[in-house]
């Protein structure tokens, strides 16, 4: 396994992050354990899930059932000061069907705290190494929309300064040692970056944002925070769905399958997508490697990517994602994924 630090921390990371956005849902809690020990036994340090999961499908009677499996693990083996744990904590809710802390769920103080203290109960820890703001409480474009045309913050919109101030103070108290942000914008990281500086708090180590063959737009703006600033990108859905691994092709929906299963997960169904993902699929076949890895090697071999998140509901499916950490993509086969990228440049953002 191959070990990147996480932003300016010092933490060390596995290159592979566990995903668990199906634990509880897709896969049972037996399942979870399985992949938890299997992904722990290849050099996986890094655990990545949230508040908000499972989502695959969103569903009432599931909700908060992946950290608790996550958490009886931990409490299993333990092997705490051996994983780096990171959550995090749902925005103003985005679905019809679940509720948060009651609804009306900010990131404001009275959420952020109640929110920290549910996780660290659930999983069974005194202690979250890496606390996340899932979404920002501001609206923003996200999940297939390209741009920002007008603003859109309400009065009940939480500034930045009060969610910053209220995790500044859970670092303070150890219940969290460091905090990222996810599906942000490059001003929002610039934001959290300016506040830091200027009220003395919390540096902001990390950005979990889609990143594959299909979505490259973080390149366009936040891979120089990345870069510069070491905001360690946090790269999710690096199979685009699973569209990358070319068993949605020809209109196929394999049973259990993701598209099978969560009908409300149209981010990928737009024009461009099966024509893209078929190239990149054909030039994993050309080179003789799992559509899967090539699409997975690609995503890790980017500079400013500290972490690649995977999410498998089958051992087979996580030893193959795993092991796209011993593929290194040739030149011509870099140059033909160039290629592609140039004709049909991020058709799904």
């Amino acid at each position: 396994m191959e070990y990147r630090i996480l932003g300016r921390t010092g933490i060390k990371v596995s290159l592979i992050c566990l995903g668990t956005m199906t634990w509880g849902s897709q896969n049972s809690e037996a399942e979870a354990h399985a992949q938890l020990d299997h992904a722990f036994g290849e050099g996986v340090n890094f655990i990545d899930t949230a508040e908000a999961y499972p989502v695959t499908p969103v569903a009432r009677e599931t909700q908060f059932l992946t950290e608790t499996y996550i958490g009886n693990w931990i409490a299993s083996r333990g092997r705490r000061d051996d994983i780096v744990l990171a959550t995090k904590v749902a925005g103003p809710t985005r679905d019809p069907v679940r509720e948060f802390r009651g609804g009306n769920n900010r990131l404001d103080r009275r959420n952020i705290e109640q929110a920290v203290e549910d996780s660290l109960r659930r999983l069974r820890t005194d202690y979250i190494d890496l606390y996340q703001v899932h979404w920002p409480d501001r609206p923003v474009p996200a999940f297939g929309v390209r741009g920002l045309t007008r603003l859109a913050d309400t009065a009940e919109t939480v500034p930045i300064e009060e969610t910053l101030g209220t995790l500044a103070d859970l670092v303070r108290a150890g219940k969290i040692r460091h905090f990222g942000v996810s599906n942000e914008t490059p001003w929002g990281v610039s934001e959290y970056l300016r506040l830091s500086r200027e009220k003395a708090l919390p540096r902001v180590a990390s950005i979990q944002n889609a990143y594959n063959l299909l979505n490259r737009t973080f390149e366009y703006g936040l891979s120089e925070f990345a870069l510069r600033e070491q905001v360690s990108l946090l790269a999710y859905s690096p199979l685009a769905g699973g569209n990358l691994t070319g068993k949605y092709l020809g209109g196929q929906i394999p049973r259990g399958s993701r598209r099978d299963v969560s009908r409300q997960f149209v981010r990928y169904d737009l024009p461009g997508q099966a024509t893209a993902s078929a190239r990149y699929v054909a030039i994993a076949q050309a080179h003789g490697l799992d559509p899967a890895q090539l699409a997975l090697a690609f995503v890790n071999s980017r500079p400013f990517v500290t972490s690649t998140i995977i999410g498998a509901t089958s051992l087979d499916q996580l030893k193959i994602d795993i092991g796209s950490i011993r593929v290194q993509l040739e030149e011509d086969a870099l140059a033909a994924i160039e290629a592609i990228h140039r004709d049909l440049p991020d058709p799904c953002p």
